[in-house]
């Protein structure tokens, strides 16, 4: 059988990279959601790959470049797209549309504008264009504000983003209300009512956790509590396969605590979220790249896993949730970077440093983040048209 072509885009957002798509470019089976869009999706990046490189695909064989994403003209209203975020794993046939990526969403608007999906009166010729985004996955509103020039979107400019290797133009995020309504979640922020819960985790220990719904369900630890010292780089934790299973162990448990799931086997079919990350107070470190973060530079640093390995940078979304878990006294996050209120939070990830800020305010006893603001940069490395064998439709 022949291959198919597809309208598509490869595209950097942030520190993760991905294949986005207009809806209406997909084959007619793949528009909907159900196991066909999957088949494609997977094809289309190269799994399931039992050697783990995702040799014959668009992915990079990591979780930061195992991503897809389709845009569509908003269903919502005052929005302006809708924007759908699936994670592919490596070696399995699956496709997590549980949460959203944070770094990819920074591209949605620049994706948007570029093939036409905004009213072109929204759109000004230099300056900034605000892209309303509704993000799908998990129902929340994303402000972004794309630079323009000439007409076109900018992409190139002297914005460093740390854990990406060429400055590019500043792409300002807005993340609405951020706490995020995960499916299967039992409440909104905190789902357990708490700031701090203990976790009681066979074969691992019992330590304290700040379970939160905001950007992503993320669960956060202090790394002192899991023998590390919140400096370690991804090899310290990705070569050490026991290392590995007992934050996996973490994940399944905190995932049944936050009621994301009902079983602890349901954490298996449930990879993207939530996320678990261990926080520790300032130190000096080096950067993966070897340039040296100073204590003095920092709050707090921070080590999140993503799809089971430890994250090169950062997520997008688990730094919505650091900078909003770090602006409420009383979270391990908020505690790690010293205590007290604050409205920004400056961190410290394996590959440098991100600044991130949240608006909380404490209402009848309870905590409202309003938004959450971070900047990221996006640009088109590829577009044209991907190819999968017919019969993956079949």
């Amino acid at each position: 059988m022949t291959q198919i072509r597809i309208p598509a885009t490869y595209m950097r957002g942030g520190t993760s990279k991905g294949v986005f798509f207009n809806l209406a470019d997909l084959p007619e089976p793949a528009r909907q959601p159900g196991p066909l869009r999957d088949a494609l999706l997977l094809r289309v990046i190269g799994s399931p790959d039992p050697y783990a490189k995702q040799i014959d695909g668009m992915g990079g064989a990591t979780s930061s470049t195992s991503k897809t994403v389709i845009v569509s003209p908003s269903s919502q209203p005052g929005h302006d797209v809708d924007y759908l975020f699936g994670q592919v794993s490596i070696d399995s046939a699956f496709v997590d549309w549980s949460g959203n990526c944070g770094n990819l969403s920074a591209a949605v608007g620049p994706f948007a504008i570029s093939t036409g999906l905004l009213d072109p009166s929204r759109v000004p010729h230099d300056g900034i264009a605000t892209v309303r985004v509704w993000q799908a996955n998990i129902g929340k509103t994303i402000i972004a504000h794309v630079p323009m020039s000439g007409g076109v979107v900018q992409e190139t400019g002297d914005f460093e983003l740390d854990g990406v290797t060429f400055p590019a133009a500043e792409v300002q995020l807005e993340f609405i209300d951020p706490a995020a309504e995960a499916e299967g979640a039992a409440g909104a922020m905190f789902p357990t009512g708490n700031l701090i819960d203990v976790l009681d985790v066979p074969n691992v220990g019992r330590f304290e956790a700040t379970l939160i719904n905001a950007g992503i369900p993320t669960i956060f630890i202090d790394a002192v509590a899991l023998g590390y010292n919140g400096c370690e780089l991804q090899e310290a934790i990705n070569g050490d396969p026991q290392a590995l299973a007992r934050f996996e162990t973490i994940r399944a448990h905190g995932a049944l605590r936050m009621g994301l799931i009902t079983r602890l086997e349901d954490a298996q079919t449930r990879q993207h979220t939530p996320k678990v990350a261990f926080v520790a107070p300032p130190a000096n470190y080096l950067a993966s790249s070897g340039k040296p973060v100073a204590a003095s530079d920092i709050d707090l640093t921070v080590r999140a896993l993503s799809m089971g390995k430890l994250h090169h940078a950062m997520m997008g979304t688990a730094a919505v949730a650091i900078g909003t878990a770090a602006a409420i006294p009383g979270t391990v996050v908020n505690r790690a970077a010293g205590g007290g209120v604050r409205s920004t939070v400056c961190f410290g990830h394996p590959s440098g440093t991100l600044r991130v800020g949240a608006q909380a305010n404490e209402v009848a006893g309870q905590w409202q983040v309003t938004k959450a603001i971070m900047s990221r940069s996006a640009r088109v490395l590829m577009e044209g048209w991907v190819r999968v064998p017919a019969q993956t439709l079949a």
